[in-house]
């Protein structure tokens, strides 16, 4: 049998650049999984005119070496600055600014789910698989916060307008320490503001940052001095909240009403409200038997 002729070489970006592109923003990959998390809550997306846009992430100085790592992550040309500059918090703001203009990058990160212009309140986790943790620490180390209340007690908390994000931290959160959070935007500017405390942030803020993890140094630092605090003594542990079963989630899919299934099952209609959603959009597993 006649060996087959080689296939012609195609040209493609990585021999223009000198690089090799393959695996970018594959979100299996923790490191890129953290980014694009990052990306999405810290990140901004513009769009020029014809070709022309760039992506820019623009952080407080101290925390600039988190862009040199995704300035190591990403295969394509990129720069970083810096500027100093009046702001409404402070009158000599020292800011870091990365910036990538290629627009492969550019059409990558938005088919992943990066919206060009504004953050939007509909920017949601990636479709397909993606290292779940890494890509909410990513969130979390951007619009988060992790430390100690000003009572001396563990926390971590996001601030977020997008109701997906707010409701896969409140899925996934729940898997890892068994607490549930209702979704509740505040009435002052409309976004969500979720918090774990205690053994709750503990546990959440030991998976989330484990070892040797892509994340802000000074965020890192304050989640492993989280698990140094122990519940003073005679300080009671509040009640696990009730979890929902799988009878109880065919219930409320056979009656798809608030009113009646709280009524049938003793619930709270917004606690059914909630459930019903998070079934109907694939947030939790629909019932086995069902």
């Amino acid at each position: 049998m006649a060996d087959r002729e080689p296939s012609a070489h195609r040209f493609t970006l990585d021999d223009a650049l000198g690089v090799d592109t393959t695996g970018f923003m594959d979100l299996e990959v923790p490191d890129y999984a953290y980014m694009f998390g990052f990306l999405q809550a810290d990140g901004h997306l513009q769009q020029g005119v014809g070709q022309k846009g760039k992506l820019s992430v623009e952080i407080n100085v101290r925390d600039i070496e988190i862009l040199r790592k995704f300035q190591q992550l990403t295969p394509y040309k990129s720069s970083i600055s810096e500027r100093t500059r009046s702001t409404n918090f402070a009158e000599a703001h020292h800011s870091a600014t990365w910036t990538v203009c290629a627009l492969e990058a550019r059409t990558l990160l938005n088919a992943r789910g990066l919206p060009y212009g504004r953050k939007s309140k509909d920017v949601a986790p990636p479709h397909g698989q993606f290292s779940h943790r890494d890509y909410l620490r990513g969130v979390i180390d951007a619009d988060g916060s992790v430390g100690y209340t000003s009572q001396g007690y563990p926390f971590i908390s996001l601030t977020t307008q997008s109701t997906a994000i707010g409701a896969y931290l409140c899925f996934y959160a729940g898997k890892v320490t068994g607490a549930e959070r209702t979704l509740k935007r505040n009435a002052r500017d409309r976004i969500y503001n979720i918090l774990y405390t205690k053994e709750n942030a503990q546990e959440l803020a030991a998976h989330l940052y484990y070892k040797d993890c892509l994340s802000l140094a000074r965020k890192q630092t304050a989640a492993d001095s989280l698990g140094a605090w122990v519940r003073p003594a005679g300080m009671k542990v509040a009640p696990d909240r009730r979890r929902w079963t799988g009878w109880e989630d065919l219930v409320l899919l056979r009656l798809n009403n608030d009113a009646a299934a709280a009524k049938e099952l003793g619930r709270t209609e917004k606690s059914c409200s909630i459930r019903l959603w998070r079934l109907r959009t694939g947030q939790v597993p629909m019932p086995s038997d069902r």
